[in-house]
């Protein structure tokens, strides 16, 4: 287990099993949604990242029924990243906590203004993180 998935895991009170899910499936969706140089930079800076957006970015993508078609027309990239992550059994809180947790280790590998890039250019994430 990675540096990574054992702060998660431990600073937000879930497996981890299930943190090392859900931080892949969250970068995974930053791979997908945000400026792809800076997001490539970071991915690349944390160690054993690439390995987890490997094993888990297509978890919970596409289909989402009505609900998550709906979510995402509505530009509800976030909102359907989170329902995706419910679905893991992570409430609001440990969502929140798994984001600011996982950005603040991105901070210490890529820097704060790779970070910031990946960030502001992800509709609605800077509430998050």
């Amino acid at each position: 287990m990675n540096e990574l998935v054992s702060r998660v895991a431990e600073n937000v009170g879930i497996a981890p099993d299930v943190a090392e899910k859900a931080i892949g499936m969250m970068l995974g969706f930053l791979q997908r949604e945000a400026d792809d140089g800076a997001v490539a930079r970071m991915i690349e800076a944390i160690p054993g990242a690439p390995e987890l957006v490997a094993q888990f970015n297509g978890e919970g993508s596409g289909g989402g029924g009505l609900l998550g078609g709906l979510m995402a027309s509505f530009g509800g990239g976030v909102m359907a990243l989170g329902q995706q992550l419910m679905s893991q059994g992570l409430g609001m809180g440990e969502i929140t906590g798994l984001a600011k947790e996982t950005m603040a280790v991105a901070r210490e590998h890529a820097g704060d203004e790779v970070v910031d890039t990946v960030v502001a250019s992800v509709p609605g994430l800077s509430q998050f993180v």
